[in-house]
C-alpha cells in the first residue's frame, strides 16, 4: 500500500490540511508554553505561591469574563478566521516579550501577569472563533472524522509539549522556551491566513444578541443537559487534580519524576480513545458514545485513593487510572465537539460558544477551590473520594436527555424557538 493510500482522507484535502496543521501546531505550543510561563515565574523570578495562584487565576479568568462577550462580537463582525489570526499574531507578540524582557534585565511579575490575562483574552476570542470556522471547512457527514483528527492532535500535543517544555526550559532557560510558542502561533496564523473558507455573514446588533447563546443552551435539551454533565465532571475532576499530586507524593510516597514517566505513558490512552472513538460511534451511536465517554472519563480515577500495597501496584493504578481516563476523555470531547457542530445553527454559533466556555470553564477553579476547603476539613484521601465518585455520578444528568437516543448527528440544525 503506498504511503499516500495511509494518509486519512481529510488530510489529503488543501483546506482541512492547513486547518488542521494550524491548530496541531498551536496546540502543541499551548501545551509548551503551560510549563514555562509558570516556570518563568518560579525559576526566573522566584515567585511565591501566592503569587503563582494568582498567576494561574489570571489565565483562566478571561474565560469567564469575556467568553459571552467574545462569542457575541465574533458573530457581529463575521470575520472569524481574521479573528483567529490576530490573535495567534497577538499571542506570539505577548510570549515574545517574556524573553526580551529578561534579556534586557527588565522582566517583572507584572508583565507576566499581564502576558497571561492578555494571552488568555486572545485564546477566548480564538477559540470562540474556530467553532464557527470548523463548520466552514468540514462537510457534515464528516465532522466525526475531523474532530478526531483535531483531538488526536490535541492528545499528542498533551503527551509531548510538557515534556517538550521541561527539556527546553533546563536547556536554554524558561523564559527563552517561551519563544517556541511564540513561533507556534506565527506558523498557525501562517496556515490560516492561507485559506478562504466561505464564513456566515455578520450578524447585525439587536435586542438580546449578547445572552442569545445562554437562551439558545437552555431551551435545547440536547445541548443543556450535555454542558450540565460536562460541567459536573469537570467541576469534581479539577478538585481531584488540585489534590491528586499532594496525594500521590506524600500519601502513596510516589517520587515526582516517577509520577512524570507514568502519567505520560499512560497519556497514550487520550491517542488510543481518537482512534476509538469514530468507531465505537458508528457502531453504538454517537450519543451512547458520548454517555460511555462521560462515564469512562472520571471513572477509572477511582482507582487512586484505591490505591495500595506494594510500590508496584500503586504505579499500576496511577497508570490504569491515567490511561483508561484519557480514552474517554477523548471519546467524551470528539462526539460532544462533533454534535455541537452539527445542532447549533452557524450564526448563532460564536455565540453558543462562549456560554458553554463561561459554564464548562468557570467551574473549573471553582471545583480547585473547592477541593482545598474539603481536604482541610475532612483530609486528602476523603475528598479524593468524593471527587471521583462524583465526577462519574455526573453522568446522571444524561438520563433524562435526549444523548442516550441519539444515534446520529442531527441531520440539520436546530433553529432557536421563537420567543413567547
Amino acid at each position: 500500500m503506498p504511503w499516500s493510500a495511509r494518509v486519512p482522507p481529510l488530510l489529503r484535502e488543501r483546506v482541512f490540511r492547513r486547518y488542521w496543521s494550524a491548530q496541531s501546531i498551536s496546540m502543541l505550543g499551548d501545551q509548551v508554553s503551560g510549563i514555562a510561563l509558570p516556570l518563568v515565574g518560579v525559576l526566573t523570578l522566584h515567585a511565591t505561591a501566592g503569587q503563582m495562584g494568582v498567576l494561574t487565576a489570571l489565565a483562566w479568568a478571561p474565560n469567564l469574563v469575556l467568553a459571552l462577550h467574545a462569542g457575541a462580537l465574533a458573530d457581529r463582525w463575521g470575520r472569524r478566521r481574521r479573528v483567529m489570526i490576530a490573535s495567534d499574531i497577538g499571542r506570539a507578540v505577548l510570549l515574545a516579550s517574556v524573553p526580551v524582557a529578561s534579556a534586557l534585565g527588565a522582566l517583572t511579575l507584572t508583565q507576566l501577569y499581564v502576558v497571561a490575562v492578555a494571552a488568555g483574552s486572545l485564546s477566548v476570542f480564538f477559540q470562540v472563533s474556530d467553532s464557527t470556522l470548523f463548520v466552514c471547512v468540514v462537510d457534515r457527514d464528516r465532522y466525526l472524522d475531523a474532530n478526531s483528527l483535531v483531538y488526536g492532535s490535541r492528545a499528542v500535543s498533551f503527551m509531548a509539549g510538557p515534556s517538550l517544555g521541561g527539556i527546553l526550559t533546563q536547556a536554554v532557560s524558561a523564559p527563552l522556551a517561551l519563544l517556541v510558542d511564540a513561533v507556534s502561533f506565527v506558523g498557525s496564523a501562517g496556515f490560516l491566513g492561507s485559506i478562504a473558507p466561505v464564513e456566515p455573514a455578520p450578524q447585525p446588533p439587536e435586542p438580546g444578541h449578547l445572552t442569545a447563546g445562554i437562551r439558545y443552551i437552555r431551551a435545547t435539551p440536547t445541548l443543556f443537559y450535555e454542558l450540565a454533565s460536562t460541567a459536573t465532571v469537570n467541576f469534581f475532576n479539577f478538585g481531584y487534580f488540585a489534590l491528586f499530586l499532594l496525594y500521590a507524593t506524600r500519601a502513596l510516597h510516589v517520587h515526582a519524576g516517577t509520577i512524570g514517566v507514568v502519567l505520560g505513558v499512560a497519556a497514550i490512552g487520550s491517542i488510543i480513545g481518537a482512534g476509538l472513538t469514530r468507531l465505537v460511534s458508528r457502531r453504538i451511536g454517537i450519543g451512547p458514545a458520548f454517555c460511555l465517554g462521560s462515564v469512562l472519563f472520571p471513572a477509572p480515577l477511582v482507582l487512586v485513593p484505591l490505591a495500595g500495597g506494594s510500590h508496584a501496584l500503586v504505579l499500576a493504578c496511577l497508570f490504569a487510572a491515567e490511561f483508561g481516563s484519557g480514552i474517554g476523555v477523548m471519546m467524551l470531547d470528539i462526539t460532544a465537539g462533533s454534535i455541537n457542530a452539527a445542532l447549533v445553527p452557524s450564526h448563532l454559533r460564536s455565540r453558543v460558544q462562549g456560554a458553554y466556555t463561561i459554564v464548562n470553564y468557570g467551574v473549573r477553579p471553582l471545583g480547585s477551590l473547592a477541593a482545598g476547603f474539603a481536604a482541610t476539613a475532612i483530609g486528602i484521601h476523603a475528598t479524593l473520594w468524593i471527587a471521583t465518585v462524583g465526577g462519574a455520578l455526573s453522568a446522571l444528568w444524561l438520563l433524562p436527555s435526549p444523548l442516550p437516543r441519539l444515534k446520529v448527528l442531527p441531520p440539520a440544525p436546530a433553529e432557536p424557538a421563537a420567543p413567547a
